[in-house]
């Protein structure tokens, strides 16, 4: 579980924040698995919108509540909590009594493997949607963002040197200065391939992914498909079960207004497709599928 201490946290006045609160952007794939899991729930929050399209992430004031300078973040009476699926089985366990259970059969241990499998794809998952989304290049940080990022904030998390942020550093920089070639690309897509095949498989004739009540997995796997979806990930064509899943729960008003996508983020994504179809540089081209 992933709680800053005391140390961690310059921007002190969240300490005094009352109530559940949560720092987040519309669309933010984590923000939208949070959003989605408090829909569910039936709990009451308070929303801050963080402009990440701004670099509102890389503020001195954000960097001093989440040193990683990612969200969401979540701020229950003062206490600081971030990383999206440590927040979801904190919440879980906090309203356990709230609205329907969203644990496995196999508890809390078997959830947080599962999930821990979702969250090693996030970079994957990151790497398709700036391949996909984005007409032309992917998009980069503006000069000097990343030495701003590098500098500020405690740059520790339970009190020790924290190394997210270096990771985080390094796809940008990379991105910069190589973009997202083809194996790349290839390589990540290949990764959802194998873990749909498995959820797929999971799946059976079963309405969710752990069986016949939904879950935190479910609602961390849609995210990951409504991305993938939209960056041409065939998903009715490779795993049709999946498909028919994600169908259903993208029929349920809790689900759906989450991941309504703005229409200029869709023209762009419609633009980048052109650009790909033309050049043979599809996801489903790129990976072979």
């Amino acid at each position: 579980m992933v709680q800053l201490i005391d140390s961690d946290i310059q921007t002190r006045e969240v300490l005094d924040w009352k109530g559940l609160h949560l720092l987040h952007h519309p669309a933010a794939a984590c923000s939208k698995k949070l959003r989605i899991f408090l829909n569910v729930k039936g709990i009451d929050w308070e929303s801050h919108i963080v402009d990440i399209k701004t670099g509102a992430n890389y503020d001195e004031w954000f960097l001093g509540i989440n040193p990683r300078g990612l969200i969401p973040v979540l701020v229950d009476d003062g206490a600081v909590h971030i990383e999206s699926n440590d927040i979801l089985m904190y919440l879980e366990n906090k309203f356990s009594g709230s609205g329907p259970s969203l644990l496995s059969a196999g508890g809390v241990s078997e959830m947080e493997d599962l999930l821990n499998h979702e969250n090693s794809l996030h970079m994957d998952l990151r790497t398709l949607v700036f391949r996909f989304y984005f007409p032309g290049k992917s998009p980069s940080k503006p000069e000097g963002a990343l030495e701003k990022y590098r500098d500020t904030g405690s740059g520790t998390v339970g009190g020790v040197k924290d190394q997210e942020k270096s990771v985080q550093i390094k796809f940008w920089e990379t991105v910069k200065n190589d973009g997202i070639p083809d194996e790349t690309a290839r390589k990540s897509a290949l990764k959802f391939r194998a873990a749909f095949d498995e959820l797929e498989a999971r799946l059976g004739d079963n309405p969710y992914l752990l069986g016949d009540e939904l879950s935190i997995l479910d609602i961390a796997w849609f995210i990951y498909a409504d991305r993938l979806i939209l960056a041409g990930y065939p998903i009715a064509k490779l795993h049709p079960r999946i498909d028919q899943w994600f169908k259903k729960l993208s029929g349920r008003p809790d689900f759906s207004k989450e991941v309504v996508m703005p229409e200029e983020m869709m023209g762009m994504i419609s633009t980048a497709r052109s650009e790909q179809e033309k050049a043979g540089k599809t996801l489903s081209l790129v990976a072979g599928f």
